[in-house]
């Protein structure tokens, strides 16, 4: 028997009443989920009585190193053993115990990893996935692949699910196939938490960029003192991030105060873990939320904020984020208190802004980058999570990125499915970026080099300073030795990683893949990465200049390349599109060549340097560069050699402010390496140049003579009083069809000085239809006889009838008004003064000389008394001359 008895300390824990019911459910239906708070010991107990039950080894799942540890070792406690004999665990590069074990704790991760490469876990009874509630990536992924294990390869496999809230309809529908799994609820914790409600006295709202106002850590620390005078006990304060950590600890000197957090070596972290003589102040982060039993804790300050990762998934940037905790989240900090005796939290917050905050954290798969997400998918034979019980779909921007980020990578091909070059990429463990580059640095760098850079990248815990060649430097020194522990023992992982990958291996049939999924595994036959070629004299000479992933390294290749440029090799591989030039001479901003700006501290010492391959960059919200976190040196010759596919000379015919720019450009991405004026533009580009301008900025840029708007104008009028065949001649007809009216004229455009040269008359009357244009003069026509002899210019505006301006006295006698159109539409006559001022208008003539007229004689022929004002004007000489003097 594993699961101790009630006497042992730490046995007789609230979940233990809801054990059976636990056990009983798995053993009938296979599936089970338990919820229960924060302290009741469902980490503890559960999977020690699920090892009592079965035959075979439980696995439980943790979301966090720390927690894995720690989980492991509370267990070996409880059972009164060493770890590794019947209790051990596992994590990227750390293990403790062999074949032998009944419990092994994990974390979400490495399980994943283990499903891939054998997905019928042999000798395994179950997996237990610990705090779901939390919704990380991988807990997410690992849920759908046990959940497809247990339907389509193994029915014996029992899996439990433990949340630490009741919101598990997701979670119970997602388990069972048939009908949701059964929930088991343990009973709350026993000990009462009061809550303290501790404002800073004036707002403190989070800074630009989520970065935390050193205001707050000042409260906090005061809280912290005010908490220790008023109650007894240790005190476990939360805060954002290991920056805020050391804020609160320097704020607190003299106190007894343990950092804890996930950088820390193991000996630092047990130190917090680990019941002290002396009153403790434990700082920390969301890692000691769950999972975690600190022990001797009575107090929680809970500064209110928590590190999220958010990705901008338009520039594949990504960063982690301040933001308010949610109430689920709060309530967990709470129950650290609650955990061995009555206790209290202090929320460095007002009830109402409490009554804001968001119900739950958002799950990790609608914020962080989906790229590893979308090739452990693929590796499965599950491209996009076709056909898995994921609790949430994957965001479609995010996953349409991270899709084409690995058809890049040639790591699964136009259907999503997975290539021999994208299931070594898999085995790395890395994200896929940094095992593109470890398959494709080492003929660049050699492959000891190449290892211990990406296992510098891939630890996000290193981060002290941007410069990336100083921090591997300082490694290799030993500097950090928590640090350099975990670098080294990752270069090692990734030393066997390759160990087992030889360069040309090709996958076997269903390897990683389930058999119920795929006869063979996707991607069987496909050819490894195109490559780029390298910088001369870097690489030797027997890899033919091919930049090809995995071969074994040439000396050439280590002592051609200083180490700062092996390093910005090695990063320019895993993210070509933060390869930069800096903006200016002396400037420490920088363009990417994916079209963001970046800027560096400015007193990096990565300043001055014209050219940088950027591993970390983050841009906070409203900010238009990206803050540069973390560089590497490297110079334009091998920034093209290592990203070759981004360099392109494009010849750019433009249209730009009224004119054609004609320019031969040569770019690396976004980045503008070389622009000059080309001497002979194809005169088609030129062409298609005009269409877009005159399409963007109007007819207008032509010359429009008097003649050629008359022309217009006529046309137009046909079209609206005739119609068919007469075309419309409106702005958007004549731009759409540009080619009938425009097209011979385009063929001779070199220049925008060509464009007023446009005959736009000769052009327009090419939409005269034929053989209805044999009449166009007659039915709009241009001139119009009147009965003095005078042929005056009709005026047309579209479908309005046409104008006529005449004198007076040139249309004596005059009795019908003229019609044009074939006699469908009056002319309007606009009758003048003799000094050419309109008298009437009138469409109806006969009227106008009986009503009209006799008004206008009677004003006006004493003030021209020259002019003829006769008392008929129906039966007078029509006339333009006046009368000769006497």
């Amino acid at each position: 028997m594993l699961l101790p008895e009630l006497s042992v300390p730490g046995a007789n824990l609230p979940v233990r009443e809801a054990l059976p019911a636990t056990v009983e459910a798995v053993r009938s239906g296979g599936t089970a989920i338990l919820v229960a708070p924060p302290g009741s010991g469902k980490t503890s107990l559960l999977p020690l009585a699920l090892a009592d039950a079965l035959d075979g080894t439980v696995i439980v799942a943790e979301p966090r190193r720390m927690a894995t540890r720690a989980a492991a070792s509370r267990l070996a406690t409880l059972v009164g053993e060493p770890l590794g004999r019947r209790i051990g665990y596992a994590m990227r590069g750390e293990r403790s115990g062999g074949k032998n074990l009944r419990v092994e704790v994990v974390t979400t991760g490495l399980l994943v990893r283990r499903l891939q490469q054998n997905p019928e876990l042999p000798g395994i009874a179950a997996v237990v996935i610990d705090e779901c509630h939390e919704r990380h990536l991988d807990a997410d992924l690992l849920l759908a692949f046990c959940v497809d294990v247990r339907a389509n390869l193994r029915d014996d496999l029992a899996i439990v699910a433990t949340s630490a809230t009741p919101d598990t309809e997701k979670l119970s529908r997602a388990l069972a196939a048939d009908s949701p799994a059964p929930v088991i609820t343990a009973s709350a914790v026993r000990f009462d938490v009061a809550i303290e409600w501790a404002p800073p006295p004036v707002p403190v709202p989070l800074l630009p960029g989520g970065r935390v106002d050193p205001r707050l850590l000042d409260h906090v620390a005061a809280v912290v003192r005010r908490a220790l005078a008023e109650n007894d006990g240790d005190i476990l304060v939360f805060v954002p991030g290991e920056a805020e950590i050391n804020g609160v600890t320097r704020r607190l000197a003299g106190e007894n105060v343990l950092p804890l957090f996930g950088r820390q070596s193991r000996a630092e972290q047990d130190r917090a873990l680990a019941p002290g003589a002396e009153r403790r102040i434990v700082v920390t982060t969301s890692v000691a939320e769950s999972s975690l039993t600190v022990p001797g804790v009575r107090v929680v300050v809970d500064s209110g904020l928590a590190r999220e990762p958010r990705t901008d998934q338009s520039r594949g940037l990504g960063a982690l984020v301040s933001c308010r905790v949610s109430k689920s989240s709060a309530d967990q900090r709470a129950g650290r208190a609650g955990r061995e005796a009555p206790g209290r939290v202090y929320r460095c917050w007002s009830a109402t802004d409490h009554a804001h905050l968001d119900d739950h954290p958002a799950p990790e798969i609608a914020t962080a980058d989906l790229a590893s997400f979308a090739l452990d998918l693929a590796a499965w034979g599950a491209p996009g999570g076709d056909g898995l019980a994921l609790l949430e779909a994957p965001p479609m921007v995010a996953m349409t990125a991270a899709t084409e980020l690995l058809r890049r990578l040639d790591a699964i091909d136009d259907g999503g499915r997975i290539t021999a070059r994208g299931r070594r990429m898999a085995a790395v463990g890395a994200h896929p970026r940094l095992a593109r580059a470890l398959l494709d640095g080492t003929p660049w760098v050699g492959a000891e080099r190449t290892r211990e850079i990406v296992a510098m990248l891939s630890d996000d815990s290193t981060r002290d300073g941007d410069d990336l060649p100083a921090r591997w430097r300082a490694l290799r020194r030993g500097d950090d030795r928590a640090a350099t522990s975990r670098w080294r023992e990752e270069t090692k992982r990734l030393a066997r990683g390759a160990e087992q990958q030889p360069e040309n291996s090709a996958p076997t049939p269903g390897d990683g893949v389930p058999a119920t999924r795929s006869g063979r595994a996707p991607g069987d036959g496909v050819p490894a990465s195109r490559s780029g070629p390298t910088p001369g004299g870097v690489v030797p000479a027997t890899r033919g200049g091919q930049a090809a992933g995995g071969g074994a390294p040439g000396r050439a290749a280590d002592r051609a390349v200083p180490d700062d440029l092996a390093v910005g090799i090695v990063v320019g591989l895993a993210y070509p599109d933060r390869i930069a030039r800096a903006r200016g001479v002396d400037s420490a901003t920088y363009q990417m060549s994916g079209g963001t700006g970046a800027a560096l501290d400015p007193h990096s010492p990565l300043r001055n340097l014209q050219w940088l391959a950027i591993a970390v960059a983050d841009r906070a919200p409203g900010r238009a560069d990206a803050r540069i976190r973390s560089a590497a040196p490297i110079d334009e010759a091998t920034a093209r050699a290592v990203a070759g596919e981004l360099v392109s000379s494009t010849d750019q015919i433009r249209w730009e402010d009224g004119r054609i720019v004609t320019r031969r450009v040569e770019a690396f991405g976004a980045i503008v390496l070389n622009d000059v004026p080309l001497a002979k533009p194809d005169p088609l580009l030129v062409q298609a140049a005009v269409r877009d301008g005159l399409r963007r900025e109007g007819l207008a840029v032509l010359r429009w003579s008097d003649a050629a708007l008359a022309l217009r104008t006529r046309l137009a009028f046909c079209h609206a009083h005739l119609g068919a065949p007469w075309p419309a001649v409106d702005d958007a007809a004549l731009l759409t069809n540009l080619d009938d009216w425009l097209g011979a004229e385009l063929t001779t455009i070199r220049g925008a000085r060509d464009l007023t040269r446009i005959d736009v008359v000769s052009a327009l009357r090419r939409l005269l239809p034929w053989p209805a244009a044999t009449r166009f003069d007659e039915l709009a026509p241009e001139l119009l006889p009147v009965p003095s002899g005078s042929r005056i210019r009709l005026l047309y505006d579209g479908a309005e009838p046409p104008v006529l301006a005449v004198k007076l006295q040139e249309v004596f006698g005059w009795t019908t008004t003229p019609m044009v159109a074939d006699g469908r539409v009056p002319v309007v006559l606009q009758l003048l003064s003799p000094a050419r001022r309109p008298v009437a208008i009138t469409s109806d003539l006969a009227s106008f000389w009986v009503q009209g007229y006799p008004q206008v004689r009677a004003e006006l022929r004493a003030r021209y008394p020259r002019h003829p004002w006769p008392e008929d004007p129906l039966t007078a000489a029509p006339t333009k001359r006046v009368k000769p003097r006497q």
